[in-house]
């Protein structure tokens, strides 16, 4: 029965990876460039420069004054004084009544300190943030379409990561062995050494990721089942979230208090740098309330101060967050999976731990085709075997040029091209589809051997261009001690350094000048040398 069942997990580890690998590479390589999302962010729009921490007394008054200026009648105003990695500049936000019907408008910007005027010149950029939703809702697809497909190809990893625990009787084992120029036998060492060393972060981000796609998709009768069902209590949840009730505009015109006495009483409570926004309800009139939010870690509740906008009368304190436990474990499982509470060094743990989570889809991927390739060299396989090892190219390797297009494309095409943002994601696109135009009509080694050498040109070429169009590059960013900026310069080099590996990994033997090759099963196949 043992065996049996082995065999039964073997198959279904096998066949539920298989089906979605390319979804789940897509999924993993976005997914992992989005923990860096905000770092992105501002190396893809040069003209920003993150600011160092603010003191109150400097930021709360410029801020202020702007919005004195732009946003007299506004609902609502939001200054954000604290330097953050979403947040590297002094900015604000203010939300207009609507007009004829229509939605409110709401309006962001970022100020310069300095002057106190808005920063207007940044180029238009989906930046990091556009890979980052690209890893649960893909692109292009219509509403939640996307976010349907990945949930579903969530799934699928979560059934391969527990298959493949049973599948594997010697998983430990199998961690310290590397068998090097073994054909497959390599590729399945390198696929169970992946595994087995991210397998907890792997486990954590499938199952944390399942939560709040299926739980609040697929199931949300179950998510919302702590209300009792009770429809009426479910439509106002918003506001369960919120320091206190918003209060009525009154229409009588007072004149705001000044914001930074309310914002020095919250940080002398809470200490310095604990500021996350500070909230106006109908700035200038009667009933005006000022809102001090405190930071949060992650998902979890975090205090508000709740002042009179007339008086600055402080009218009460309370604790916002997740109005029942469910929740709260729920937003604890989202800041997990987005790692919303880590300081760098733990990003850096994501980071490398995403990058192992790639590389054990992507030697699973070449292992699948190795363990299926025809015995006799003359046999080519059937059609839909050279389709699978065709595929695995443009993903495997043209996926990572597209990613680098992306970034090429944010230095050069012009600043001032409508639809600007959309046009970086459309070069990335379209550069993948060359690399599958390529891969379809090259023999398989030479279009391994040659996609390599792209993903190394195009990671060596970014830092290259930035040097020549923008001031932020590798030898300005690293003279200044800004780690921010340099750490995107330098993993871009070491990306462009790990494909030079990679290309001669996958050469034939001859052709490096040595008697070892890691995928000798490819050299031998007729495809190396044929189409």
């Amino acid at each position: 029965m043992n065996g049996m069942f082995r065999q039964s997990m073997t198959w279904l580890h096998t066949w539920s990876g298989i089906v979605v690998t390319w979804l789940l590479y897509f999924m993993f390589v976005t997914g992992t460039i989005g923990y860096f999302d905000d770092e992105l962010d501002l190396w893809m729009t040069p003209e920003r420069t993150a600011s160092p921490p603010l003191a109150l007394a400097d930021a709360v008054p410029v801020a202020e004054s702007y919005l004195h200026e732009v946003g007299d009648g506004a609902n609502r105003w939001f200054i954000y004084p604290t330097i953050q990695r979403s947040s590297p500049q002094l900015s604000t936000f203010r939300e207009m009544p609507a007009v004829d019907g229509g939605d409110p408008v709401r309006k962001r910007k970022e100020l310069d300190v300095k002057t106190g005027e808005p920063i207007t010149d940044a180029r238009k950029t989906g930046g990091g943030q556009v890979l980052y939703r690209m890893h649960y809702l893909l692109h292009y697809f219509p509403g939640r379409i996307g976010f349907y497909i990945m949930a579903i190809v969530t799934m699928f990893m979560f059934v391969g990561l527990t298959t493949g625990v049973v599948a594997h009787k010697k998983i430990f084992k199998d961690f310290f062995t590397f068998r090097w120029a073994k054909g497959r036998r390599s590729w399945l060492d390198l696929h169970n050494i992946a595994s087995v060393s991210s397998l907890p972060f792997q486990l954590m981000i499938t199952y944390s990721g399942l939560l709040f796609t299926l739980g609040l998709l697929w199931m949300p009768f179950v998510a919302l089942g702590g209300y009792g069902f009770d429809i009426q209590r479910i439509v106002k949840l918003p506001a369960e979230f919120t320091a206190e009730d918003s209060v009525e505009r009154s229409g009588e015109s007072r004149a705001l208090v000044p914001l930074l006495p309310l914002a020095e009483q919250a940080e002398a409570a809470w200490g310095p740098q604990q500021i996350a926004f500070i909230r106006v309800d109908y700035p200038g009139d009667a009933n005006a309330r000022v809102i001090v939010q405190q930071r949060s870690t992650g998902r979890f509740s975090s205090d508000a101060m709740t002042f009179d906008g007339v008086s600055g009368a402080l009218l009460g304190t309370t604790a916002t967050g997740v109005p029942n436990a469910a929740l709260e474990f729920a937003g604890l499982m989202f800041a997990l999976h987005e790692g919303g509470f880590a300081e760098p060094l733990l990003r850096w743990i994501y980071f490398i731990s995403g990058l192992i989570g790639t590389a054990m889809i992507a030697t699973g991927a070449v292992y699948w085709v190795e363990k299926r390739r025809p015995k006799d060299p003359s046999d080519p396989g059937s059609r839909g075997y050279r389709f699978v090892e065709r595929a695995n190219v443009a993903t495997l390797a043209g996926l990572l040029t597209a990613v680098a297009v992306y970034l090429l494309a944010n230095r050069l095409l012009p600043v001032g091209l409508a639809d600007r943002a959309a046009w970086e994601v459309h070069c990335m696109f379209l550069a993948w589809l060359a690399t599958f135009v390529h891969a379809f009509t090259r023999p398989v080694v030479r279009a391994w051997v040659e996609q390599f050498w792209i993903v190394a040109a195009a990671f060596f070429a970014v830092p290259v261009v930035n040097v020549l169009t923008t001031d932020v590059h590798l030898l300005n960013t690293l003279r200044d001690g800004n780690w921010t900026l340099a750490s995107v310069d330098l993993v871009l080099l070491s990306t462009g350094i790990a494909a030079v590996f990679a290309a001669r990994a996958m050469m034939p033997a001859k052709e490096r000048g040595d008697s070892d090759a890691v995928a000798p099963a490819l050299a031998a196949h007729p495809g190396a040398s044929g189409g």
